[in-house]
């Protein structure tokens, strides 16, 4: 895997050291467009890397420094993320520039291979839990969807990065779902026992037994 550099004047020092990735997507209609706007010190945004669709790496910020990427988030009780993670933006349009038809465009294998090699390569340099490889919509969900529900999460927990819900697949499906389950407004153990695995987990919610906007 090949790093290129190309500076970007948009970081700090860090308080803290690094122990998570975060990954997003750029939503935007190009990469080089991306690019620009994480070198513009007008935006006040930025990530240690980019990586592009045919999977080339541009580094923007080095490891040691604070970029600015995640913004207002929460993960395992950590709310300075910025100063805790390496952010990994991937140029893929997502939600902001689907395709003609209306889907998502896909992420390359060319492009997925180099995230897993980069995970890799930074989880080597640093001290960094499979629980703590994460997307954007994670730390942030009630503002941020990238890297989006077509992003294959599942490959990349196959590589040891991140996590993906293990399911019985012998078990029918009429058996994997009792009555209608939790929905909006729910109340009672059920809702409690979700919420407490959904912070164990790592996400920013209370175990309030009633499931609120914040749960869904």
């Amino acid at each position: 895997m090949k790093i290129t550099f190309t500076a970007s004047p948009n970081f700090n020092e860090r308080e803290g050291g690094v122990n998570m990735i975060v990954l997003h997507y750029t939503g935007m209609e190009t990469g080089e467009a991306a690019l620009e706007r994480l070198c513009d010190p007008e935006a006040k945004v930025s990530a240690h890397f980019l990586v592009w669709e045919d999977g080339r790496v541009s580094q923007l910020v080095g490891e040691d420094k604070r970029a600015w990427h995640a913004g207002i988030g929460s993960w395992q009780g950590d709310t300075d993320l910025n100063s805790h993670s390496l952010g990994i933006e991937i140029v893929n349009g997502g939600h902001n520039v689907p395709l003609p038809d209306g889907s998502l465009p896909p992420y390359p294998g060319d492009q997925i291979q180099s995230i897993i090699a980069l995970c890799d390569y930074l989880r080597a340099s640093h001290v960094i839990p499979q629980t703590r490889i994460v997307g954007h919509s994670d730390i942030a969900p009630g503002r941020k969807e990238d890297p989006g529900e077509h992003f294959p999460w599942k490959t990349l927990a196959e590589n040891g990065l991140g996590i993906w819900p293990d399911i019985d697949t012998d078990i029918e499906k009429e058996t994997l779902l009792i009555g209608t389950g939790l929905v909006p407004g729910s109340s009672g153990d059920p809702v409690s026992r979700l919420q407490e695995t959904l912070a164990k987990i790592g996400y920013d919610v209370d175990a309030t037994g009633t499931y609120d906007n914040v749960t869904e």
